[in-house]
């Protein structure tokens, strides 16, 4: 069992003395983690289940709670789960059952497995992850759940939602649900970054743009090109080792999906979007595009840098377009605070081969 004193000294560390919602995430994780994968086994409860608004702590309790168990354990983001046991379950042997032998194969080894925004909005994905909880629940793993939504609420769409009754039922049954119900926005009361990260309006902002990239990139220079995500064209104002230099339209205006935005945070650590058009959100593909991007990139915390025709976070409220919106607002105030340390190296020399960047 996890000393709760660590646990105290660690959110202290951090400024946080939990609130009461979150202390009852804090007692029913570490009688979780209290015994080893055959006593959570015989529990009733074999897992954590911890929702609410954004930016109520969820993320941040679970995450000083896992990176003090010392079991094996392992934390995935949704999109890249669901990437993966698609993958696997089309290269695996025929079997009578395909997904549970996956599954199990995926599971080997792990005691302890944290979804970070856990969510249901596709019918495939809910068929996809209610065999794959029954199997985890089956061997014994432990696994805690971040989510914005209650178990019944998800999957809402009324024409699949029975479909994913007995996910929810079993969820409610093995897991404890704790609701962060505190009136405190830890992502909004982040202090801004010393260093600018979001520029609007759009006059001007090249030069501040050049300046961060040249920044980063010891051999800086624009060179527009077209690169490959994820099998698609991404044509690009100039592309580093560390961060890739975008236009919104290329990035969210066209199709694509998740997919592309977990290839492209593979392959680089920070992403700088040029020439957004706040407009364009208004598109429900286009806007459900940016949601995706904006969860990629803070789950790894890879640094974003934006330049649009109007700050954009006030562009996205009211809008209700695409699935959690409230959560990418929170997210994007944290994203350009000091709290939130990106994994970027600052370049290392004398000169700078700058190319016309007009």
């Amino acid at each position: 069992m996890i000393d709760p004193s660590a646990i105290a000294h660690a959110l202290a560390e951090k400024g946080i003395v939990a609130d009461e919602s979150q202390q009852r995430a804090i007692d029913a994780l570490s009688a979780l983690l209290d015994g080893n994968r055959a006593d959570a086994a015989r529990r009733a409860h074999r897992g954590v289940y911890c929702h609410g608004l954004p930016g109520r702590g969820k993320s941040l309790i679970v995450d000083t709670v896992y990176a003090l168990a010392s079991c094996a354990k392992r934390r995935i983001h949704f999109h890249q789960f669901i990437r993966d046991i698609n993958r696997l379950v089309v290269q695996a042997p025929r079997s009578d059952d395909r997904l549970g032998d996956v599954s199990r194969a995926w599971l080997d080894g792990v005691d302890l497995l944290y979804f970070d925004e856990f969510h249901v909005h596709d019918i495939a994905d809910a068929f996809l992850i209610g065999r794959f909880l029954e199997t985890a629940l089956a061997c014994g793993t432990r696994i805690v759940l971040t989510s914005n939504y209650e178990p019944r609420r998800l999957l809402p769409d009324p024409e699949f939602h029975e479909r994913f009754a007995p996910t929810i039922q079993r969820i409610e049954h093995h897991f404890d649900i704790v609701a962060f119900d505190g009136a405190r926005d830890y992502r909004e009361q982040r202090v801004e970054s010393t260093q600018l990260r979001y520029f609007a309006p759009l006059d001007d902002t090249r030069e501040a743009l050049w300046t961060i990239f040249a920044g980063y990139e010891a051999q800086a220079a624009i060179h527009p090109a077209d690169v490959e995500v994820a099998g698609r064209s991404l044509p690009v104002t100039a592309a580093g080792k560390q961060l890739v230099w975008v236009d919104f339209d290329a990035l969210c205006g066209t199709p694509r999906s998740h997919l592309d935005y977990l290839a492209l945070a593979e392959r680089w650590r920070g992403v700088i979007v040029d020439r957004l058009d706040t407009a364009m959100l208004r598109r429900r593909d286009v806007l459900q595009r940016f949601v995706w991007l904006i969860d990629i990139l803070y789950d790894r915390k890879h640094a974003l840098f934006i330049a649009s025709d109007q700050p954009v976070r006030a562009a996205l409220d009211g809008l209700d377009g695409a699935h959690d919106v409230s959560r990418t607002t929170s997210r994007l105030a944290e994203m350009q605070s000091d709290g939130y340390v990106i994994a970027l190296e600052p370049a290392h020399r004398s000169t700078v081969s700058q190319e016309t960047i007009g």
